[in-house]
């Protein structure tokens, strides 16, 4: 335990002074004047020794000198080789290194980056995308408290990341623009969204945004293709006003599996680049025929309306009967949807239970919901002889499966007996009640699903004006029925819920980094954080075979594979001494995004270095940008008062100091003849 400085001072103080009492007044008899000198002396010894040992702790105040952090960040990707640039970023990182007047006014720190920010320790300008966005971020993150410019050697083209020209700086930004920056004529894809999954015989939609940039008006001729045949064609006409051009087309699954599809901008004369023209994706197409069954104590608009949005998807079809006129057998159908249920159900509703039939249960005004409560459906309604009208609310944290709000809180309300919901088994709130405008937190459209077994309830009757609505607003059928088209999905498959999940793409570009995550769980299908996961990749032309382990990261076992070659690979994903695995196959496209720019991106560079306060300087005005940085009086020196905690042991001249005081001691009785 540490003494108190204050303590150590008075104790060595007071054993010094007894000390060199008893030695020189109580034990000898020297003169007054000697006496009180070698006393003196003594005690001055004795009192630094005893602090020496003590060794207190000695609060010192300095000052700081802390010069401004000049920040260099380099471009690490591709595109900087392929527009033949690496020599050149290499020598305006010498030229500013080794200025001396540079080394005496900052502190230099050089980062590179590309996939992702690092600290410069060699330059190989191989990385396959660029971030230019996050490394700005993290440089005003790491010296958010300091004086920190930063100089931007890059050629301004960005592949992954936010809009790196709206990024908010705290620091004055110099960008160096290396690359041409002439503007030439360059028709190029900027980018394509498409569904990952689609059903036989259906339509999936394809967007496309197509740029233009030139000073002339052309025209050229967008395709896309598989396996060479061409699904669709368009002309497209720009001009330096008109730039750009969003296509929206949808293409039919006509063949079963994984399709490669290849979209295509036909190239014009005088483009510099036209590996931008191509882009391909993939969609993998389900052949799933699918029949709904409905069962009505009614004849209701509702009918006709849920047949037509189910039946928009070819691949499923409906069969619509009254309760008495049913003779048929559930067991020819998926799922089985119950309308306004009353006593005339209960033979189907216990051969529902009996065979875990998928079930989908709408009430409504006319439903026997005393009927209900007697089914032992885990679900009970303490209605009362009252008709209310329920608003919806979509509910964000729904999971059972993907759902955007589609409007839900602007469609009509759906009519039910008024009362009390109770659900005793877990369940999913995909639509919450909202009565007169407020939310009550009971459910309007629920799922439940249990083991094999899954089921909703929809409570209330007037679906058909949800539908109608959908088309005044969209002029179009498509969100409604494709929300319908979802939920019946889900309730009519017969899959059980899978232990062992991932998220394994099917197609990737080359060199890019595989980020593959996994889920397990236990029997229980509760997520298991306990198991060893492994991932097996093998190249089916070479036969390959690499191999990585999962860590548990969060909610998910998560593994990444780099530096693979373009061509098709089989992978397994395998629980670790457990009979549990996954199989299939991606495929690593010939693609590299970095070479498909053809010049700088002059503009957005611009725009940071103004937008935070700096300038933009081009490759040969580093003498002016190093002449900038010393003339701104904003990047200043500064000093900072700093408590620094030193021993006393640590100064070494005390104790030259006591070996003093004890020699003059020693020879003063020498002298007087004391020794």
């Amino acid at each position: 335990m540490q003494i108190p400085n204050y303590i150590a001072i008075i104790i060595a103080l007071i054993l010094s002074l007894s000390i060199s009492f008893l030695q020189y007044f109580y034990k000898e008899k020297y003169s007054v004047k000697n006496t009180v000198l070698l006393f003196c002396l003594r005690s001055f010894s004795i009192f630094l020794l005893l602090l020496l040992l003590f060794n207190p702790t000695i609060n010192k105040v300095e000052l700081q000198t802390i010069k401004p952090v000049l920040s260099v960040l380099v471009d690490n990707s591709r595109s900087i080789s392929f527009l033949n640039e690496d020599k050149n970023i290499v020598s305006c990182i010498q030229s500013i290194k080794n200025d001396p007047e540079i080394e005496k006014k900052f502190d230099m720190i050089e980062f590179s980056f590309g996939n992702k920010l690092n600290k410069i320790d060699s330059l190989s300008f191989t990385d396959t995308q660029t971030n230019i966005s996050e490394a700005i971020s993290s440089q005003n993150q790491l010296y958010s408290n300091r004086i920190a410019p930063i100089i931007l050697l890059t050629d301004g083209n960005q592949t992954i990341g936010n809009a790196f020209e709206f990024t908010d700086s705290n620091q004055k930004i110099f960008p160096v623009i290396f690359g041409d920056t002439i503007q030439y004529t360059d028709l190029k894809i900027e980018q394509l969204n498409v569904n990952k999954f689609s059903y036989l015989k259906n339509k999936f939609p394809v967007e496309i945004f197509l740029n233009y940039q030139g000073k002339k008006r052309i025209s050229s001729q967008f395709s896309i293709y598989n396996n060479g045949t061409s699904l669709f064609s368009k002309k497209i006409q720009f001009s330096p006003t008109n730039n750009s051009k969003t296509i929206l087309t949808n293409l039919t699954s006509n063949k079963k599996g994984l399709q490669y599809y290849t979209a295509s901008i036909k190239e014009i004369k005088g483009e510099k680049n036209i590996k931008n023209n191509t882009k391909k994706f993939s969609v993998e197409v389900i052949d799933e025929q699918t029949k709904i069954l409905i069962l009505t104590s009614v004849l209701h608009p509702d009918l006709g309306s849920l047949k037509k949005s189910i039946e928009s998807n070819e691949q499923r079809s409906v069969d619509i009967f009254v309760i008495d006129q049913f003779k048929k057998e559930i067991d020819d159908y998926q799922l089985v949807i119950l309308y306004q249920l009353n006593k005339k159900f209960n033979n189907i509703i216990e051969e529902v239970k009996l065979k875990n039939k998928n079930y989908l249960l709408i009430s409504g005004t006319n439903t026997n919901w005393d009927f209900i409560n007697n089914q032992q459906l885990n679900i009970t309604k303490n209605q009362l002889n009252s008709i209310e009208n329920y608003g919806a609310i979509f509910n964000n944290s729904y999971l059972s499966f993907a759902q955007k709000d589609i409007g839900f809180n602007q469609f009509p309300p759906l009519k039910d007996k008024f009362g009390e919901i109770t659900i005793s088994k877990e369940h999913q709130i995909l639509l919450f009640q909202k009565i007169n405008g407020i939310e009550n937190k009971q459910p309007l459209l629920v799922t439940f699903e249990d083991n094999s077994q899954k089921s909703g309830i929809l409570f209330g009757e007037g679906i058909w004006k949800w539908r109608a609505t959908s088309f005044l607003s969209e002029n179009s059928f498509y969100n409604f029925d494709q929300f319908i088209g979802d939920l019946v999905q889900y309730l009519a498959s017969n899959k059980k819920r899978n232990r062992l999940d991932s998220n394994i793409e099917p197609l990737y570009s080359t060199n890019s980094n595989i980020n593959i995550s996994a889920f397990y769980r236990d029997k229980n299908y509760k997520f298991d954080t306990r198991a060893s996961l492994e991932i097996t990749v093998i190249n089916t032309d070479t036969k390959k075979t690499f191999t990585s382990p999962f860590r548990l990261i969060n909610d998910s076992y998560q593994t990444k594979i780099e530096n693979l070659n373009s061509g098709v690979y089989n992978y397994k994903i395998t629980v670790l001494d457990q009979p549990l695995n996954i199989k299939g196959q991606f495929t690593i496209k010939k693609e590299q995004i970095e070479q498909q720019f053809t010049n700088a991106n002059f503009n957005k560079l611009l725009k940071i270095a103004d937008r935070s306060g700096g300038e933009l300087y081009f490759k040969n005005e580093v003498t002016k940008l190093k002449k900038a940085l010393l003339n701104d009086k904003s990047f200043y020196t500064t000093q900072e008062k700093k408590i620094v905690a030193k021993q006393l042991i640590d100064w070494k001249w005390i104790l030259a100091l006591i070996i003093s005081s004890f020699t003059l001691e020693w020879f003063l009785r020498k002298y007087l003849g004391k020794i």
